[in-house]
């Protein structure tokens, strides 16, 4: 294993036509694939469950466990799974004697991902020894911003005079101050020309937009939000949005700021940090979240946090999937002669939710407990014991919105026991009697996937 305290040496790979290997498809790995796209590798994805833009993006992708014959003919790895499969990864390709890029766990990794730059044909590489990803990503925003536009007409005369130079003879410690001429040469004739980049109808200034990707379907997104993102020059999404989604940003750099129960996260800090550094770069910024901004999704404070930093903000709310979710089942949250109001909580701090529901009248509204799924034993157990009837209807939601949608619906007394087929599934828990209304009001959820698959 690589000790962080040893120089990491720099090296740019060409994989075109060499296999790499990733290992998980989920947000993660959508976004390192994203990453080799443009490569040439001869990829191949072997994961159990794929998330919707590794699924799209038309790769092989064996949906299974990895085995370590995976790594048979591979040239470079990618270890983004859960941790106990990353572990195994980089064990067999330590052994192999293959490099591999190991997610959130820099001692056993050998290669490390670093921010990149491509402009023209030049590209720059930040790394933090895997340390901080997230201080990798400001730093390469900052580079970026130097940068010039257009650096392909420097290329082509860089490269001509270096062959000009070598069949001249001429020393090496004379090319680079000639070359810095020529290049001023280049620029000041663009300039004179009025081939300077056209100035933005915007102000200067960066702006942030705080975006709610809504559940999941890419067509419940607004249609400010599709137009906020196709204007984007950076994207920092959530673990939960779509790769559907992240399409419509189609210029901007995309970085993955997701967070997920229990595993290692970009901290909320380091978050309100990159939206104020890439604004004062003049960089129109989308934070896009699933579901609604302001509901469970902490775009209050990042709001609160760019105000105070003086950046121009705005918001741009998301169907959040606390009515989403049983909208697409056929839950109505409210129903006349069975519920005149509902409650939406989190379930995932049960310091914040227990005096709520302690507070509730049993049946009296309709629950909705987002993020509740691995806390429904306790939530269930509190409800009883606080005199809900057992027989009250229950539902789970999972991936609501999506192709892997799934739906269970029961009593309040069953939800503990309830079967799921994904138990990281994000999910929706709503309690009441309008539960009872999910067979009668809907059929399958139509969402843009299903449609497809039906059409003629």
């Amino acid at each position: 294993m690589t000790d962080r305290a040893e120089a990491l040496h720099p090296q740019f790979l060409k994989l075109g036509g060499r296999r790499v290997v990733v290992v998980g498809a989920g947000p993660v790995a959508a976004a390192k694939l994203r990453q080799l796209a443009g490569t040439g590798a001869d990829l191949l994805v072997v994961a159990p469950e794929v998330h919707p833009e590794v699924a799209a993006a038309g790769l092989r992708v064996e949906r299974r466990p990895f085995r370590p014959e995976d790594l048979d003919g591979a040239w470079f790895a990618v270890a983004a799974a859960p941790p106990e499969v990353n572990r195994a990864v980089a064990a067999e390709a330590e052994r192999r004697r293959i490099f591999v890029n190991a997610v959130d766990d820099p001692e056993r990794a050998s290669s490390y991902a670093g921010g990149v730059v491509r402009r023209g044909p030049a590209t720059v590489a930040i790394s933090t020894a895997g340390r901080a990803p997230a201080l990798a990503g400001l730093l390469r925003e900052g580079i970026e911003a130097l940068l010039p536009e257009q650096l392909e007409p420097w290329a082509e005369r860089a490269d001509a005079l270096r062959a000009r130079w070598r069949a001249e003879r001429v020393p090496m410690e004379h090319r680079r101050p000639q070359l810095l001429d020529a290049l001023n040469e280049l620029y000041a004739a663009r300039e004179g020309a009025g081939a300077a980049a056209p100035p933005r109808a915007s102000s200067p200034r960066g702006f942030v937009s705080l975006v709610g990707a809504g559940p999941g379907d890419p067509e419940l997104l607004t249609v400010k939000a599709v137009k906020r993102l196709q204007e984007a020059d950076l994207v920092l999404y959530d673990a939960l949005v779509s790769g559907e989604a992240l399409a419509h940003a189609r210029r901007a750099h995309c970085f993955f700021v997701g967070k997920r129960a229990g595993r290692p996260s970009v901290k909320q800090e380091t978050i309100h940090r990159m939206l104020i550094q890439a604004a004062r770069l003049g960089k129109r910024v989308v934070r896009l979240k699933a579901g609604d901004p302001f509901v469970f999704g902490r775009g209050g404070e990042e709001a609160l946090a760019l105000a105070e930093a003086g950046i121009p903000h705005e918001v741009v709310p998301g169907l959040s999937s606390a009515l989403a979710a049983p909208a697409l089942a056929g839950i109505p949250v409210t129903h006349r002669g069975l519920a005149t109001g509902f409650t939406v909580v989190s379930g995932h701090a049960e310091a914040a939710y227990r005096p709520v529901l302690q507070a509730l009248p049993p049946g009296a509204t309709t629950l909705v407990v987002l993020m509740g799924l691995g806390t429904r034993t306790p939530i269930a157990d509190l409800l009883l014991g606080a005199g809900w009837d057992p027989s009250t209807p229950a539902a789970i939601l999972l991936a609501a919105g999506t192709p892997q949608a799934h739906a269970w619906t029961g009593t309040l007394a069953e939800v503990s026991g309830a079967p799921l087929p994904d138990a990281h599934a994000p999910g929706t828990l709503v309690i009441g009697q309008v539960v009872s209304l999910a067979n009668a009001a809907t059929t399958a959820p139509a969402t843009s996937a299903a449609r497809a698959a039906a059409a003629p």
